[in-house]
């Protein structure tokens, strides 16, 4: 899996879970996770989450930190496991990095103070997988009660925390595919 943080500022409008944008915005081919910060705006037309939908629940926030995932090898109940890791990866980061903060994962989002710090879906497309994972770098404007990572987490540096959300991620799903692929099967 290749990761990629670039500093262009992109809004987040959905339209990014498309299949082969990376590679058709990055050049990066195969399976891939890029993360850029940027306005998220997500309106109903662009909505994955039919829940969302039905509940006339748009997504935004004034910056955040936008993490794309797509996957040429993975089901859509395999991709929504890989959702939950990345989400756990975030939280595990945040803890060990910043002991201060209380955070809590419900499903595939992320609480800082009672407040919401993440969105994320995991989708399919006809020819792959894909995750959108965000972290509300600012929680102001945002249309529910908030949290971000600069002012509720004390992240400073997004730039190098997104690497490090990236590079475990990566680790991870390496490991995951050797774990598997090291064991012989029994009868």
């Amino acid at each position: 899996m290749e990761i990629f943080f670039t500093d262009e500022n992109i809004k987040y409008t959905g339209e990014q879970l498309a299949p082969h944008w990376i590679y058709k915005k990055f050049n990066i081919m195969g399976n891939a996770a890029i993360a850029f910060i940027g306005e998220c705006e997500v309106n109903l037309n662009h909505m994955v989450d039919i829940e969302d939908v039905i509940n006339n629940e748009p997504i935004y926030s004034k910056k955040m930190l936008s993490i794309i995932e797509e996957s040429f090898d993975s089901t859509l109940i395999e991709t929504v496991y890989k959702q939950r890791l990345l989400v756990n990866i975030t939280k595990e980061l945040i803890e060990k990095n910043y002991p201060s903060v209380k955070i809590i994962r419900s499903g595939d989002d992320l609480y800082v103070n009672n407040k919401k710090l993440s969105v994320s879906i995991a989708t399919k497309s006809i020819t792959s997988t894909l995750i959108h994972f965000g972290l509300n770098i600012i929680a102001e404007g945002a249309p529910v009660k908030a949290s971000g990572l600069l002012d509720d987490v004390g992240v400073k540096d997004i730039k190098q925390f997104a690497l490090d959300i990236l590079s475990e991620y990566k680790n991870e799903t390496a490991d995951i595919k050797f774990a598997a692929s090291k064991v012989r099967g029994v009868i």
